[in-house]
């Protein structure tokens, strides 16, 4: 029995039902096909002609799909690019407007203008000596230790070699002899620090994974709870709001602090702004006076002299003599939104624990996966807080400040001495000093506030400088009132060495040495 025969493909008439296949692109012809009628399937002597025509147009049609998915990726393609290319763009223009920081600049522009200079022009010898080592190793000089030596550099014929090959040998002879030593020597201190670093990580760690294994968390005694809930006692909280230029961020943050839930009569806000833009004022005062319609108790401060900066404004906050009836003060920097039920979860954790100063709450961000960036910032102080801050809060009653999203009790700060002008690390400054005095520190893992990161280089390396510019000088200024402290061998060793040596100086050291010297 012969096969069937296929006649319907090379027809001319149209029969059956016709299958249209449309091309996206218009440039592409339109392939109309026809589904076989009845009359096809009758077995028939299929002609060699008929059957190269079939398979003809059946390659025609691969092809032609094969042809339109290939235009199609290169499609796909180019508007990928030219999205990246947008993105990229954006990125950049982002990062130029950060020049409008509303943080007060403490740099000294020239010495930041000479230690730039300084990276650049390393930077450039160290292109210009790979160069060299490039150049070398194309052309096969090896140097072995006899042709090393000074004697043989200055007394071999001079026109054997042109002037570069003399360059470059006399660049060996001053690595070999001047710079292996020192680099050596920096390359073993670095990993020196690197091991001690590490073993500081790990024990942190083995603390993080014990308090999770023990399920340890900070709890109110319940009395306190039932006071709030249940007895309606609810203790005066003083809220302030430094801020300064926060022209993008001042509405969130007073509504937020306004929502909370804590009772009007017990609870007052205050905006200390440092702006020195009249328009940026006078916005932040309107906001002020729409929520006093609404019945908040939220006042306006603004200095005209901005000595000290945060730690001016927070101590110019504190100097109304109102202050004295509140026994508790919760601080917000301008880009924080607290959640309504922050005090509730925060406040009780003092009741009957007289000796307890500080509780702090842990940092969550909104913005975490916008970009790169922001992805390993959020890894780096997911780590302060998870491990760091919650070891230390848990098993020696001691973390520093994070400056913002903290309830402090008054009595503990005016001990301590209260807010100092002194360094740029007041939240750092006050936390040593209470800690000195007896204080203890309580971290709450499980409460966040809601905050944002910088999205640009140029916004994250300023908020680095702010951070890490100040601690050696603190160090400085605190190291003889830990020394003549009344407090264990202990917690001075641990303030010494971790939490100013090995944290504030070590790693940021040996950062710089390894990426800066060592491997350029």
């Amino acid at each position: 029995m012969a096969l069937p025969s296929f006649n319907w493909w090379g027809k001319g008439s149209h029969k059956g039902t016709p299958v249209v296949v449309t091309m996206e692109n218009p440039n592409w012809s339109m392939v109309e096909l026809e589904a076989p009628s009845e009359s096809d399937f009758q077995t028939s002597t299929v002609t060699q002609e008929k059957a190269r025509g079939k398979n003809a147009k059946q390659l025609t049609w691969v092809l032609l799909l094969k042809a339109h998915r290939a235009a199609g990726c290169l499609t796909s393609v180019a508007s990928t690019l030219f999205s990246l290319g947008s993105t990229i763009r954006r990125r950049v223009i982002s990062g130029q407007t950060d020049n409008n920081d509303s943080t007060p600049s403490t740099e000294n522009k020239t010495v930041k203008t000479r230690f730039y200079n300084c990276i650049k022009a390393f930077l450039w010898l160290s292109l210009l000596l790979l160069g060299f080592e490039i150049a070398a190793y194309f052309k096969g000089w090896h140097f072995g230790a006899p042709k090393l030596q000074l004697q043989y550099i200055f007394t071999a014929p001079f026109g054997v070699r042109d002037l570069f090959d003399g360059l470059y040998t006399r660049w060996v002879l001053i690595r070999v002899g001047y710079l292996a030593p020192p680099l050596q020597f920096l390359a073993n201190v670095c990993i020196i620090l690197f091991i001690v670093q590490s073993l500081d990580r790990l024990v942190l760690c083995l603390g993080c994974f014990w308090i999770r294994f023990k399920k340890i968390k900070p709890i109110p005694k319940q009395d306190a709870i039932v006071d709030l809930e249940e007895n309606g006692f609810f203790p005066m909280v003083l809220v302030q709001i430094p801020m300064c230029n926060e022209k993008e961020v001042y509405q969130q943050s007073i509504a937020a602090v306004c929502n909370l839930d804590w009772p009007k009569s017990k609870i007052l806000i205050q905006v200390l702004d440092d702006s020195d833009e009249p328009t940026t004022q006078l916005l932040i005062r309107e906001e002020v006076h729409k929520w006093q319609q609404d019945g908040a108790r939220i006042v306006y401060r603004h200095r005209v002299i901005r000595d000290g900066y945060k730690a001016g404004n927070l101590k110019s906050g504190m100097s109304y003599s109102y202050v004295k009836e509140y026994e508790f003060v919760a601080i917000f920097d301008a880009d924080f939104q607290p959640a309504p039920d922050f005090l509730k979860r925060t406040i009780p954790h003092f009741k009957d624990n007289e000796d307890v100063g500080l509780v702090q709450a842990r940092w969550s961000f909104v913005n975490k996966d916008e970009n790169l960036l922001t992805r390993l910032q959020n890894v780096n102080l997911s780590f302060h807080f998870e491990v760091e801050q919650q070891v230390n809060g848990v098993f020696i009653n001691f973390f520093g400040f994070n400056g913002t999203a903290g309830v402090w009790r008054i009595k503990a700060l005016e001990e301590s001495g209260g807010w100092l002008e002194r360094t740029t690390v007041e939240d750092m400054d006050i936390a040593v000093r209470a800690h000195l005095h007896g204080w203890k520190f309580v971290f709450l893992n499980d409460v966040e506030c809601q905050c944002e990161l910088p999205e640009s280089y140029e916004a994250y390396r300023k908020q680095q400088h702010r951070w890490h510019s100040g601690p050696m000088q603190l160090f400085r200024l605190c190291l003889p009132d830990i020394i003549r402290a009344k407090i264990s061998m202990w917690k001075k060793f641990n303030m010494i060495f971790l939490f100013f040596l090995l944290r504030k100086l070590i790693l940021p050291f040996y950062s710089f040495t390894l990426f800066c010297i060592i491997l350029p």
